[in-house]
């Protein structure tokens, strides 16, 4: 018999993957937070994102989410256009992003037929299939598969 509370709460998470121009490295970030993430939230991921590049500059390749789109993060974009460049991609193609990729994957194995007790043990779960893709090549053959190479 299964007992479960069913109180259902939700976990968010926000990546980047970074892959450098030559194609012989790739870096990947990412972020949890309860609830949902919005503009606001997202702005505060670029933020950290510009922290950890030192510098570098990056071209984001985002989907059609609202929050992307809003009027503060337009704004925010618009005065970040020294370090960023924003390409989107067309609109449900999810196909063309890399990010989703990784989404599958790590929900086919580490998110695969789980039921935890509560969003910590589901994050854990979570930041052990990031960890575990982080150390491997697969973020290039996400790339690939979304056709996109170097």
């Amino acid at each position: 018999m299964l007992v479960h509370a069913f109180n259902w709460k939700k976990l968010s998470i926000c990546a980047a993957l970074g892959y450098r121009w030559d194609g012989k490295r790739c870096r990947l970030w990412f972020q949890t937070k309860p609830g949902s993430y919005n503009d606001e939230s997202l702005i505060g991921f670029l933020r950290d994102l510009k922290k950890h590049l030192r510098g570098q500059k990056a071209i984001l390749i985002w989907d059609g989410l609202p929050a992307h789109k809003s009027r503060e993060m337009k704004q925010y974009l618009e005065s970040q256009r020294s370090w960023l460049q924003v390409e989107m991609l067309p609109g449900y193609s999810p196909d063309l992003n890399p990010v989703e990729d990784l989404w599958g994957n790590v929900k086919g194995q580490e998110l695969a037929n789980r039921c935890v007790d509560g969003l910590g043990e589901a994050e854990a779960a979570l930041r052990n299939g990031m960890e575990r893709v982080r150390r491997s090549e697969l973020p290039f053959s996400f790339l690939h598969h979304a056709g996109f190479f170097f």
